[in-house]
């Protein structure tokens, strides 16, 4: 997999940064003003021992925004989970002044503890209610071959810790995989694809290789599926370069780009980030948090930093609108007025 360079030495990135950070003039800022009015969050964690969903919920409600899709929530059922959160937010907004609860969205990760992968799984979490599925995450062979994954998923029940990156033909033994040794999608996947578009239900690709992505890519264009993502496409799992996602954009999958991507853990550069926008066309992304976790902003601190960046780097208020509201409302299934 040729190498997607997003990165920029530290001196270099300084001079391009700086003009943008010093011509970014949003109005004076009162803390704790967010400015994510409008904004969905289509990538939002909260499971346990990461941000709690209820104050988040009303955090969200407070900067005025949309809604929140929650990838991860504690819990067996994200959707009972998910409507506990919607439930004491609404109470709870009835309570204040002035203010508008969030709508909240639940989401399930197909392949979650090793768990297998198929089509009725996913039928049955749509049928409870979920409005998007992800294919493997943390469990695909991609993540386990580039930074590892837990002792016990490889070394048995008793082993505990992690184990830093394995062998591509142990991950792909051990973890998941989207296609066969043809090279085609494996029926269970088609299956999924095909599911997620008659059942009008996004559909995330999770960690993806570069063959599975062009492959499902190709799927969800037979398939007529308009909901269809591609997270963090500059994470080290999925690494696809602007010239790729020019391939893949006539299938009308979005590119999601994500908080995630430029914390200090991955480092990309905003410039890059900002330029593939323009190059590859404002209608093909969306901007998400992939926070929760500790080390991160809340999700809504982290939707304003990524939305800032790319305002201040250039984009527009009705672009800024496209990759924060009206895409992201496109996965959601929200109608906006």
């Amino acid at each position: 997999m040729a190498t997607n360079i997003v990165s920029t030495p530290t001196h270099e990135r300084c001079v391009t940064s700086y003009a943008a950070r010093t011509q970014y003039k949003p109005g004076t800022v009162h803390p704790p003003h967010i400015k994510v009015k409008d904004a969905i969050d289509i990538h939002c964690h909260a499971h346990e021992g990461q941000q709690d969903p209820y104050d988040l919920a009303r955090r969200a409600s407070l900067a005025e925004m949309k809604g929140l899709l929650f990838k991860s929530i504690p819990g067996d059922d994200p959707v009972q989970a998910t409507q506990a959160v919607q439930d004491d937010v609404n109470r709870w907004a009835e309570k204040q002044q002035g203010v508008t609860p969030i709508t909240c969205w639940s989401a399930y990760v197909l392949g979650r503890q090793m768990a297998p992968v198929t089509a009725k799984i996913a039928g049955e979490m749509i049928d409870r209610g979920v409005s998007a599925i992800w294919l493997p995450v943390f469990t695909h062979a991609i993540t386990m071959s580039t930074v590892g994954t837990y002792g016990r998923f490889v070394r048995g029940r008793e082993n505990s810790g992690w184990i830093g990156p394995i062998g591509w033909d142990e991950a792909l033994k051990t973890g998941h995989y989207d296609l066969d040794a043809d090279g085609k999608l494996k029926p269970e996947i088609r299956d999924i694809v095909h599911l997620c578009a008659d059942r009008n239900v996004a559909l995330f690709f999770g960690h993806a290789t570069h063959p599975e992505i062009y492959k499902l890519a190709e799927e969800v264009d037979k398939a007529g599926l308009k909901r269809a993502i591609i997270d963090h496409p500059f994470s080290p799992f999925l690494n696809v370069s602007p010239a790729m996602m020019k391939e893949i954009r006539g299938t009308g999958v979005l590119f999601n780009f994500t908080w995630d991507e430029l914390s200090p853990l991955l480092g990309v550069d905003p410039q890059i980030m900002y330029n593939t926008i323009r190059e590859v066309g404002v209608e093909h992304f969306t901007l998400s948090s992939d926070a929760g976790e500790p080390l991160f902003p809340d999700s809504v601190e982290a939707m304003r930093l990524v939305r800032g960046y790319m305002e201040a780097f250039g984009l527009n208020q009705e672009e800024l609108y496209t990759v924060c509201t009206k895409n992201p409302s496109r996965v959601v299934g929200l109608q906006l007025q």
